[in-house]
């Protein structure tokens, strides 16, 4: 990326450091590879780090072009844009409970999910991907179920045409393979039609690993080898990738997502 580093959280270390250049004031804090807190708001960097990636010769004023942006009045008024503004734009996130350690819960608009997880809720913008807010709710006259149903549809129709590789295993067990690298990967597991997409080549209901926010496997409930190996992969990639979400396997039925571990794939309730 000519004069940027290229390794993801490098990249968001300067982009940090070009932040409080500009804002001495502001508190920005690194809190993944590619995701910074300002002010005490989650930024996703994912999409300016594809954008440098793509023009690696302009990278640095594609950086402070966005810097620029991020506090240019446009882009101060995304904490008070409109329902109607934001709506076509509401998509949810799967992240782990221990996103609160950084992040005050009750600032987060978010729902309870299974494996210690939770559903949050961003404002996909072409340059910027701003987590939304309790009191940008309240604001919108929204409660959060509102808010949910609204960032799955928007997920249902945000790839339509997405593409889902099958692979079939040497101990006779079946994948599914989803790798839109979009930031939305995981999240798919909250699409409405899961079950009916991918049940039939898989033999019914079936388990979903998500280690990371750009990982999306689902798996046959069997062999039992299989699944085991499938899922010590899924641990190792857990330890190693950017944004991890959880080690453990969801359990897809046509009435929900339960949460579970291996080998305990009815034992909670459907989401």
């Amino acid at each position: 990326m000519s004069s940027l580093p290229h390794e993801p959280e490098a990249f968001a270390e300067l982009v940090a450091q070009l932040l409080r250049d500009r804002q001495p004031d502001f508190a920005v804090d690194l809190t993944g590879p590619r995701e910074l807190l300002v002010n005490g708001r989650r930024l996703d960097l994912e999409n300016l780090y594809r954008m440098v990636n793509n023009e690696p010769d302009r990278g640095r004023e594609i950086v402070e072009h966005y810097i620029e942006q991020l506090f240019a009045s446009d882009a101060a008024r995304v904490m008070s844009m409109s329902i109607d503004f934001a709506r076509t734009r509401i998509m949810p996130r799967i992240q782990p409970e221990g996103i609160f350690e950084h992040l005050a819960r009750e600032q987060v608009a978010h729902v309870p999910f299974v494996n210690n997880t939770v559903v949050v809720f961003v404002t996909d913008l072409p340059q910027m991907t701003v987590s939304i807010t309790t009191e940008q709710v309240l604001r919108w006259g929204l409660d959060i179920e509102d808010v949910e149903q609204i960032a799955r549809e928007n997920l249902d129709h945000y790839a339509p045409e997405l593409e889902v590789q099958f692979v079939e295993s040497k101990e006779g067990g079946k994948a599914a393979i989803l790798g839109n690298h979009d930031g939305y990967d995981a999240a798919r597991l909250l699409m409405s039609n899961l079950h009916h997409r991918l049940a039939p080549q898989l033999g019914g209901d079936f388990l979903v690993a998500t280690p990371a926010r750009d990982m999306f496997v689902a798996l046959s409930r069997g062999p039992n080898a299989f699944v085991k190996r499938l899922h010590s992969r899924v641990e190792q990639d857990y330890k190693r990738l950017p944004y991890p979400i959880t080690s453990d396997l969801f359990y897809v039925t046509r009435d929900g997502v339960a949460g579970t571990r291996l080998d305990q794939t009815s034992d909670k309730e459907a989401a």
